[in-house]
């Protein structure tokens, strides 16, 4: 049987990994293991680290937890040494997974990224590292690929992950019905990230916001249950409603959504839902970014058009005033709310039809039957 080690370290990489196993089962037996979390354990991966340790993310904080990625890196080199795997997977995370490629590729094991790093906005030489130490790139943004091709990098543009995983469970009247909305009212959905020290700073200014405009029911997104629980019995404004699991019915119902920078961001512009993006992180961290970032953006749409389409807030720019303003400048002219709608839909285009997963599985899939 052949073995493919995977390194996942974060949520997002483990959901959109999942999808790859999950096609990869469709065309031959294989023995999935690595660092990767429940979503790829439930598609019949074997997870040899505890998941919830490398979900770290930001310059002071990688730092801080600086001696167990050593203690992983050298657990994860004796692994490929004893176990040689016929394929190693990267999946994002390029802070370890860049040095796990340099280990696989002088141990003689082919590599595949997934999901590339981002050199095109900061730590630009990492396209050198990618060069050497990887066979092949499967980029998940269409303006990846030239880039790539410049540096006569072998890659795919397979499609974007996310064009493929986003779907309502409930129709409108339903989800109203489940969490009690009021459908006569406008709707906004905030999303303060699904890190713990991310709802810490976003989340104040969220109530602020919903405080502020009594006449909107305000839908937030909380991914953990415990903090959930907790919210829901400390906070009990009228007009906002913390919610678990419905993230893109939030997203497609909500006449604005507020987004921590991210994932998010895609999936609301592939709704198109018209969103302002906010960012608020440990000052350091954003001080390091300012000097190394190769690009004046951070919200992946506005990455993709290459231009800005939706407002970037922020550090100290992230105030309920401010998001408030926002929102009401799209609310409050129907023009400019239809305008922004068609806008993004463009961008959807831009990222065609393709799904990430099938190609990503395929390319594996060549990749190892090539050994």
């Amino acid at each position: 049987m052949k073995k493919i080690f995977w390194i996942a370290g974060e949520k997002s990489g483990d959901l959109h990994a999942s999808y790859v196993i999950q096609k990869l089962n469709k065309l031959g037996n294989f023995h999935n293991y690595g660092v990767g979390g429940s979503l790829m354990e439930a598609a019949g991966f074997h997870s040899l680290f505890e998941f919830s340790r490398f979900n770290v993310m930001g310059f002071v904080e990688v730092i801080k937890h600086l001696g167990f990625f050593l203690k992983v890196e050298k657990e994860i080199k004796e692994i490929l040494i004893k176990d040689k795997p016929d394929l190693v997977v990267l999946v994002d995370y390029p802070g370890l997974n860049l040095r796990i490629a340099k280990i696989a590729t002088q141990l003689g094991i082919k590599v595949l990224y997934y999901i590339c790093p981002q050199f095109w906005a900061w730590k630009h030489k990492r396209v050198f590292k990618i060069k050497k130490y990887t066979d092949f790139v499967c980029c998940i943004n269409p303006f990846e690929a030239p880039l790539l091709d410049e540096y006569e990098i072998p890659n795919e543009y397979v499609g974007h992950p996310v064009a493929e995983q986003i779907g309502v469970k409930l129709d409108k009247e339903a989800f109203a019905k489940e969490f009690k909305l009021n459908s006569k009212l406008q709707w906004i959905g905030l999303f303060p990230g699904s890190r713990e020290m991310e709802v810490e700073r976003h989340l104040p200014i969220f109530l602020q916001v919903a405080q502020a405009n009594p006449e909107r029911e305000h839908l937030i997104s909380i991914i953990d249950k415990k903090m959930l629980t907790k919210l829901q019995q400390t906070n009990k404004a009228a007009n906002v409603k913390f919610i678990n699991g419905y993230n893109y019915e939030i997203m497609k119902y909500s006449d604005f959504v507020v987004a921590k920078s991210g994932t998010t961001t895609l999936e609301t512009t592939l709704f198109a839902t018209p969103f302002v993006i906010v960012y608020k992180i440990n000052p350091v961290t954003v001080m390091i970014a300012r000097k190394i970032a190769r690009t004046e953006f951070i919200g992946l749409p506005n990455l993709i058009a290459n231009r800005l389409i939706v407002k970037e807030l922020i550090q100290n720019e992230v105030n309920a005033e401010n998001i408030t303003n926002e929102i009401n400048q799209i609310l409050n002219n129907k023009a400019s709310c239809n305008s922004f709608k068609a806008v993004l839909e463009e961008i959807k285009s831009l990222l065609g039809d393709k799904s990430a997963s099938t190609n990503t599985a395929k390319r594996i899939y060549e990749m190892i039957s090539n050994e």
